[in-house]
């Protein structure tokens, strides 16, 4: 049995909008603010460290434009997954060389920097997901990402937006801050795994992320901290899909 409330009302409306011009404008909107975000954290890097990342920016900013033009939610995750290649290879040169890393890789994921953002992509999708329950809403029913057995859809979309700005920018703090060790982790069947300091000190690092105040969402003047961020971000939704609105939805985008 679900511990969240359950609003039939709104969940129908919810599953009613699947495969509608609401669902493509919705995609486009959190797709479009992934990238942004994505962007913005590889010039953070450039800035500070001196890289240039000149081609793997072009990339991402050609993807990002190709979005708004696109008639199907496939061809917005097609562009969406060329710029995060371009982003993850971007990152791959801002990293403490002991770190490098080739891509993104899961199940298992095979090097620490993988392993990190494996743990904490699963850390938010939880908190996501509790969020989305509360409110009514239905996990498993997606706009973004298609149907998929005991997957929570909805919360993989409303997630999209959240990767580089929770999980990726305090992962490379913690490398290239010299926080976590290369010896704290541990290989075991093709995975490479954290060690118990490790999580630790991830875990530690992330609360923090979590608990830092910003005005970073364009429709409050208030200063509120990220985990509540993912509660307001919820709470536009249910006013998009309750108004067939999609522009009521307003991604968070850092600066």
């Amino acid at each position: 049995m679900s511990s969240g409330h359950i609003r039939p009302e709104i969940q129908r409306h919810q599953s009613a909008l699947y495969d509608t011009p609401f669902a493509l404008e919705l995609s486009k909107q959190i797709c479009i603010a992934k990238i942004r975000n994505q962007i913005t954290v590889v010039h953070r890097y450039k800035k500070t460290l001196g890289n240039t990342n000149e081609h793997e920016l072009i990339s991402m900013k050609n993807s990002l434009s190709k979005i708004d033009s696109c008639g199907k939610i496939s061809e917005v995750i097609g562009y969406e997954g060329r710029a995060a290649k371009s982003y993850f290879q971007a990152l791959s040169q801002c990293i403490d060389s002991k770190f490098s890393f080739h891509g993104r890789n899961r199940r298992p994921p095979k090097d620490p920097f993988n392993s990190m953002i494996s743990l904490g992509y699963s850390i938010v999708l939880n908190e996501i997901y509790r969020e989305i329950e509360m409110r009514g809403l239905n996990p498993y029913f997606g706009f973004v990402h298609r149907d998929a057995e005991n997957h929570p859809t909805l919360a993989s979309d409303l997630m999209e937006e959240w990767r580089a700005v929770l999980i990726d920018t305090t992962v490379m703090a913690l490398i290239n801050g010299h926080e976590v060790s290369i010896d704290q982790f541990d290989y075991d069947n093709g995975g490479c795994y954290l060690q118990k300091d490790a999580l630790r000190i991830f875990l530690n690092k992330l609360e923090k992320k979590f608990t830092t105040k910003v005005r970073y969402f364009s429709y409050t003047n208030d200063m509120v901290d990220f985990r509540y961020g993912i509660s307001l971000q919820v709470g536009q939704l249910i006013k998009a899909i309750e108004t067939e609105n999609p522009e009521q939805y307003q991604p968070i985008i850092i600066r």
